[in-house]
């Protein structure tokens, strides 16, 4: 696939590694706060960490929950307007129809939703004297792809776990995408092992740029996140990563890198797809 070349096609992307209080209308204001910041710096694509809103724990979504639209996704879509950029809104615990999941939200620079992603992977996962956790145990699985349009590329997403499953990445490419998003709150066992090592699969496999975004640690916190949001380019190379403290890390994105690395090593074209295949089934 050939990337169009010209100034439009690379733009400043920032990733807001967010401290998450247990009271929503701080962290609602100061994340808000923070977006118009990285916007006075240039940046046309902003996204926010898993979990924005809430104290990450199965004990909180349900307290935390909202419609969609609701009191976050409002301010959301008033600060992508009121700032003229692409917003990815983190996650937020969703209720719908009694039911909850965890949600990205996307909004253009006219405020509109332009996405609406419901994690697809629960964090189900028991690794004896680390880490125990089950987020079926109160929330449901979303069942689509997400994906929108950029006048600079095309952008897929997915929420923390979801970067775990490589079909779902493979799937995003074959539709055309050229960055992939992830939200996500890594805690201190999978964090070290597997976090960026995740990130620079996904980014060589599919020859796209990775960025996740994590909520800044809280070492008082129950569940506490491991941090270290990061950009990967499509050669596997770490472009941008921040520490454990809230931040807001930029890199620009140059799409003709991109193109290039797609032309030097075409693995998209040179795909045996007579002897095997990956699907979107809905």
């Amino acid at each position: 696939m050939q990337v169009a070349r010209g100034a439009m096609s690379n733009f400043r992307l920032a990733l807001i590694q967010l401290h998450v209080s247990a009271v929503k209308s701080d962290n609602l204001q100061r994340a808000c706060g923070l977006v118009r910041e990285a916007s006075a710096k240039g940046a046309k694509v902003v996204a926010l960490p898993e979990c924005f809103n809430s104290p990450y724990g199965t004990q909180y979504f349900k307290d935390y929950a909202e419609k969609i639209p609701g009191e976050s996704t409002r301010k959301l879509s008033e600060v992508a307007k009121e700032c003229s950029i692409y917003l990815i809104g983190g996650s937020i615990p969703e209720e719908d129809d009694g039911k909850l999941y965890n949600t990205c939200t996307v909004f253009g620079p006219d405020g509109a939703m332009l996405a609406k992603h419901r994690k697809v992977h629960l964090f189900d996962i028991n690794i004896p004297g680390k880490i125990q956790f089950k987020e079926s145990e109160t929330l449901s699985p979303g069942n689509s792809f997400s994906m929108f349009d950029t006048p600079y590329c095309k952008v897929g997403l997915g929420i923390c776990y979801d970067i775990r499953f490589a079909e779902m990445a493979q799937i995003y490419g074959q539709q055309g995408c050229q960055l992939l998003i992830y939200p996500g709150a890594f805690n201190l066992t999978t964090g070290p092992a597997h976090w960026e090592l995740l990130q620079r699969g996904r980014a060589v496999d599919n020859q796209v740029f990775v960025a996740t975004v994590s909520p800044a640690r809280d070492e008082k916190a129950s569940y506490i996140a491991w941090g270290h949001s990061t950009v990967v380019n499509p050669w596997g190379e770490v472009i941008a990563k921040a520490g454990a403290e809230e931040t807001v890390i930029y890199t620009d994105i140059d799409m003709e890198k991109l193109a290039e690395i797609r032309q030097q090593i075409p693995i998209l074209s040179q795909k045996r797809c007579d002897l095997y295949a990956i699907e979107m089934k809905k």
